[in-house]
């Protein structure tokens, strides 16, 4: 089915979402990955700490990451990936509150992307014990892969989605969401606080 889309993951240095670490994002034409990209991000000041629990999942340490750009000098280029896509993410709340964060810490205007949530449609498509990453992955017959990496997840969150549109006989992200009852969701900036 001709299903296009990007997909997005981040990895982040800490608990806090604006502490993204890395990038990866794959652009999907017609159900198939034809470009991807990834990329280390310097965290915020702020939140620029490297926890050992981050680092034990994803590997990224701060020296890693030390000569990278910030989220406010590669922002344009992430936008410009995406383009006019629907964004797909795996736990899409996550990668857009990242998204949301760090443009809010950086003051940086937050891109108004649309995008859909991979987890909501496996849940929508595959009858499986867990919906995690691997395991819906594993369902839409994409195999193993390096799980934390952000490439590698975006990727396999890729497979779902043009799997999900396969299995549910669409041609497109929006057709997809509305066939499962789902809505193709907007971002939006925090609220500020008066």
């Amino acid at each position: 089915m001709p299903v296009d889309f990007t997909a997005i993951d981040f990895e982040t240095a800490n608990s806090h979402p604006s502490s993204a670490c890395s990038v990866g994002m794959v652009r999907v034409r017609a159900g198939v990955v034809v470009d991807r990209v990834h990329w280390l991000i310097r965290p915020p000041a702020a939140h620029a700490a490297f926890l050992p629990f981050n680092i034990k999942i994803h590997g990224i340490t701060a020296a890693m990451v030390a000569e990278s750009r910030s989220w406010s000098e590669q922002l344009g280029e992430l936008r410009e990936f995406i383009g006019a896509d629907v964004a797909v993410a795996h736990n899409a709340s996550f990668d857009m509150g990242v998204i949301r964060a760090a443009c809010a810490e950086s003051v940086a205007p937050t891109p108004r992307l649309k995008y859909l949530c991979s987890v909501q449609v496996s849940r929508k498509t595959y009858e499986i014990p867990s919906h995690r990453l691997p395991l819906s992955a594993a369902a839409a017959g994409y195999g193993e892969f390096a799980h934390h990496d952000a490439l590698a997840d975006a990727e396999a969150c890729a497979a779902i989605i043009s799997d999900a549109a396969q299995r549910h006989g669409v041609d497109s992200v929006t057709a997809l969401a509305k066939q499962t009852g789902l809505r193709i969701q907007q971002l939006k900036a925090i609220p500020l606080k008066l």
